[in-house]
């Protein structure tokens, strides 16, 4: 069913030949750095763009000479990766600055393919004011730092007041146990016909999307190292939990819970949910992050401003599996900027890292961003606090969350993961079956280093 040559691949490798082309190399000059940054597949969202240009203004504004260049890389999460890593392959390609999330990057750390900052960082004081969960998830296996948070995100429940309404359900809505959010989707199914009832991300397409704001938040919901024993280093097996996680999957696509599969499959699943499904009342429970109100703020230049939706949706924390103690589940993750080893400025590159990381700009970053802070001075800041509705209670999830085993092998487990939803999601492949490939493709990405729960 694949090509010979994976489509992904092919144009990874096209657009690094684009790239290059229009300079996306870092080049011989010396007074010129070069940025790459995840661009929005939705041409009205800028909010990246935006903050980096005035980011870039101040900078050649307090560097006299020298020049700041943007290049951005149109993608989806997934694609935006492999694009990514085959331009730190080579002096080429590889810009001064990157745009790295923390899921992949041990595994460019592990290929050789970014710079230990810490020389850096020894002598930059603000560095003290990052809290220490966000460094170590820059931090690779060797004990050094390679990439600098610029904020960090959690995870729930959002939730249209107006549709529940319409379904007899309560605008303040807490769910206590899976079972309480497949009986809410069953409810608006039967009452409100038109709408999609629960929106869980699923499969490839959908990249770490899937397993992180889908599979993880059910999976950590069920019992304590679900997907690796830190005591053990070893990755586990696809066990109970695990087995009962993709059974919530298969429900709400079975049930026709869920968006249609074509849809849910759909590698721009998450753009139309933030800019159509939820501000067009189309969907009534999602299960997201913290940061989708950037695409709302007014002034945003995104295209989709909507000042409403925080009278409009709802928020609820996600529960534990039957509610077991402490009853609220969280992942964290988050993006950092990182240094390529084949940057030809890299001196350059981390003067502006510290233009983007003063108080005011990371500040200014997580506001526009509806970002969680990582910096403790912005934290305390009670401009910050205040500054849009969801910020205290997704800040507060913070307590409850988690975040994923930041190993090399990571990456291939997400893959792996997100191939056994697809077939649950389809209906191609059984809950057991699902579980048994998963099992098998585990076995062989850790050479057997496997434990059983």
């Amino acid at each position: 069913m694949r090509p010979a040559v994976p489509l992904m691949l092919l144009s990874a490798v096209l657009a690094a030949g684009t790239l290059t082309a229009c300079g996306g190399g870092s080049g011989n000059d010396p007074d010129v750095v070069k940025v790459s940054f995840k661009q929005s597949t939705d041409n009205k969202v800028r909010v990246m763009d935006t903050y980096l240009a005035a980011m870039k203004k101040e900078f050649e504004k307090a560097h006299p000479g020298k020049q700041v260049k943007l290049v951005p890389i149109k993608a989806p999460d997934s694609e935006y990766y492999t694009k990514l890593q085959q331009m730190l392959r080579s002096p080429k390609t590889a810009p001064d600055l990157v745009y790295e999330d923390t899921f992949l990057i041990n595994s460019d750390i592990t290929s050789g393919y970014l710079k230990p900052l810490d020389p850096y960082l020894d002598k930059w004081q603000d560095w003290d004011q990052f809290i220490g969960t966000a460094k170590t998830a820059a931090r690779g296996e060797d004990g050094k730092t390679y990439g600098v948070p610029d904020g960090t995100d959690t995870r729930g429940l959002w939730f249209s007041k107006d549709i529940f309404k319409k379904a007899g359900l309560p605008a303040d809505w807490q769910p206590k146990n899976w079972d309480d959010i497949l009986d809410t989707a069953r409810t608006i199914k039967q009452k409100v016909p038109g709408v999609i009832p629960l929106n869980v991300y699923t499969g490839k397409p959908a990249g770490e999307m899937a397993t992180m704001q889908g599979f993880e938040m059910l999976l950590y919901g069920t019992g304590e190292d679900p997907l690796y024993d830190p005591d053990r280093k070893k990755w586990v097996a696809g066990g109970k939990g695990f087995q009962d996680s993709l059974k919530f999957v298969e429900t709400v696509y079975k049930e026709k819970l869920g968006p249609e599969v074509s849809d849910a499959l759909d590698p721009n699943i998450g753009t139309r949910t933030r800019g159509e499904l939820l501000p067009e009342g189309k969907l009534a429970i999602n299960l997201d992050g913290s940061w989708l109100p950037q695409d709302w703020l007014e002034g945003s230049g995104g295209g989709h401003e909507w000042p409403e939706w925080s009278k409009e949706l709802g928020l609820a924390h996600m529960p534990t599996q039957h509610g077991k103690a402490p009853g609220k589940v969280s992942m964290s993750g988050g993006w950092t900027w990182a240094i390529p080893a084949k940057a030809g400025n890299p001196d350059l590159a981390f003067e502006f890292i510290k233009t983007m990381q003063t108080k005011k700009n990371a500040q200014k970053w997580y506001i526009a961003n509806s970002g969680i802070a990582v910096r403790k001075d912005v934290a305390g800041d009670p401009e910050y606090v205040k500054a849009q509705p969801g910020i205290k209670f997704f800040t507060d999830l913070v307590a409850h969350t988690h975040y994923r085993p930041a190993y090399p092998a990571y990456p291939k487990v997400s893959t792996a993961i997100q191939e056994a939803m697809e077939g649950v999601t389809t209906g191609d492949t059984s809950v057991a079956e699902a579980a048994k490939t998963y099992d098998e493709e585990l076995d062989s990405i850790t050479n057997g280093e496997v434990v059983k729960k």
